[in-house]
């Protein structure tokens, strides 16, 4: 084990040699000053021209997890290894005095091993207009459009992205996934600890210009609709100690071609091969055709709405992050709506010096119809104990101990009496 440490931080840890970039101001940082940043700050700039700055996010994966079915569907022979190092690069520029350009782009990872664009977005944050009303409201407002990751909740605040795993304590994301980037705007207005947004996007994780379609058509230009979304809660420290975080989120598309609220990750779950079946399409399993291994999407591509509430408290070292999640939709071919529900709770200690170490624990259940036409329940449940430490702010390892059951799966399905548990350990870097 321990040569399996040197190899993860020694091998990556040279990549650090850069020198002192640009601040850009209200974006959020890739290291350890971003964990537990929601919304981004509104906080007063200076601007001296227009400056770039170059962020990355690497993760190198060990994984050593068993796993078992019902015996009805072939499982692929997962065995103890390193999975795909994955990587993101990003792209940030202060163009003007509180306006900020964003690019990301995903260099490999798991699903799609090319790279990728993830987005990019342009957020204001001082109005570029003449007058005291574009003062007051540029002290309040933020503005923000492009092709990028909508505000849906606060748990994607939280989740891994590709090769940057550094917000979550914990090596995957929920089980039902919610993330997607889809071309909007979105307007957040905040004081006092006071948080409103709202946003309106193409409901699609990519564009298109083909006229609609007859009904019944399964395209992505079948009777498109944007999406609406909104977020209101409130952040405040109460004291130098207790921080306290409430928020509601809401997201409704009536109708959609291919709406990838829960299933628009281009880069993949971070348990490799976990309850992949042994031939995929008639070929032998790949990592790539079995991308979101550990998770379960309702598949409400044509119809969607989804509730959000989520409570977060951080008491000196110790913080509590909860999730309560209501889903229904339904596809094209389906004439009734589903529906799904998820739990979930983080309780993280973070201690020593500036906190660079922590022990955290998570339990994720969810319980919905996930099979097409189908009015039966299924659920899953994922349990975690996991522990990391910053070896600098911009480079950690963590390691975490979990285990997640599958129930009411038919036989035939490859989750059927489904079950996968063990060690997964990443060695992290991010700037």
């Amino acid at each position: 084990m321990k040569n399996v440490l040197r190899i993860l931080v020694l091998g990556m840890v040279p990549m650090l040699t850069f020198g002192q970039q640009p601040k850009i101001y209200n974006l959020r940082p890739y290291d350890k000053e971003g964990i537990n940043q929601f919304e981004t700050k509104k906080v007063e700039s200076e601007f001296n021209g227009v400056k770039a700055k170059l962020g990355a996010g690497f993760t190198q994966q060990f994984q050593a997890l068993n796993h078992k079915n019902d015996g009805s569907v072939d499982l692929y022979r997962l065995n103890s290894g390193f999975g795909l190092a994955m990587a993101n690069l990003y792209l940030d520029a202060q163009l003007a005095d509180g306006i900020l350009l964003n690019l990301t782009t995903y260099l490999s990872s798991k699903h799609h091993q090319e790279t990728w664009v993830k987005g990019g977005f342009l957020q204001i944050d001082k109005i570029p207009f003449q007058g005291k009303i574009w003062e007051d409201l540029s002290k309040i407002i933020t503005i923000k459009a492009g092709h990028f990751e909508v505000n849906y909740g606060d748990a994607h605040f939280r989740r891994n992205d590709g090769g940057h795993t550094m917000y979550n304590p914990f090596v995957e994301n929920y089980i039902m996934d919610a993330f997607a980037t889809e071309i909007a705007g979105e307007v957040y207005a905040q004081k006092n600890g006071l948080i409103g947004m709202v946003g309106v996007s193409n409901g699609l994780i990519n564009g298109g210009h083909q006229a609609t379609l007859k009904p019944g058509s399964t395209t992505e230009t079948y009777k498109r609709s944007p999406s609406l979304y909104a977020k209101v809660g409130v952040d405040k420290n109460l004291n130098d100690d207790l921080r306290v975080r409430v928020t509601g989120s809401v997201y409704h598309n009536g109708s959609q071609g291919r709406n990838t609220l829960y299933a628009g990750d281009r880069t993949g779950s971070q348990y490799f091969m976990a309850l992949a079946p042994a031939i995929t399409s008639g070929a032998a399993s790949t990592a790539a055709n079995n991308y979101a291994t550990g998770r379960l999407t309702p598949n409400f591509t044509n119809q969607i709405t989804a509730l959000q509430l989520n409570g977060f408290v951080k008491y000196k070292g110790l913080e509590f992050f909860g999730t309560l999640e209501n889903a229904k939709g339904k596809l094209h071919a389906e004439k009734e709506k589903r529906k799904a529900t998820q739990y979930a709770a983080d309780l993280v200690y973070r201690f020593g010096k500036d906190e660079n170490l922590f022990v955290g624990a998570r339990i994720n259940t969810v319980t919905g119809q996930f099979l097409t036409n189908n009015t039966a329940e299924q659920s899953s449940t994922r349990t975690a104990l996991a522990a990391g430490w910053f070896i600098l702010p911009n480079v950690m390892m963590k390691g975490e101990l979990m285990k997640q059951t599958y129930s009411d799966f038919p036989t035939g399905n490859v989750l059927s009496g489904g079950q996968f548990d063990g060690f997964v350990m990443q060695a992290i870097i991010g700037f």
